[in-house]
């Protein structure tokens, strides 16, 4: 157990520092399609296409791993 929650942080871990370092050249959360609105004091940001890049690349990478 202790060997898999090592593991498991180690890979939140580099998705982190992938996530700051690619947020420079790729701007994740700023895409067109993400959408934000303001009004007042209230503002929603609903970031769809950045999800859907996420998942499609997320998708790719365990479809590799599992061959």
């Amino acid at each position: 157990m202790g060997r898999t929650l090592m593991i498991v942080g180690a890979i939140i871990l580099a998705i982190g520092l992938i996530w700051e370092l690619a947020g420079r050249f790729i701007p994740l959360g700023k895409l067109p399609g993400d959408f934000l609105f303001k009004s007042g004091n209230t503002t929603i940001y609903f970031p769809i296409v950045t999800c859907i890049i996420i998942s499609v690349v997320l998708s790719l990478i365990l479809s590799f791993i599992r061959r």
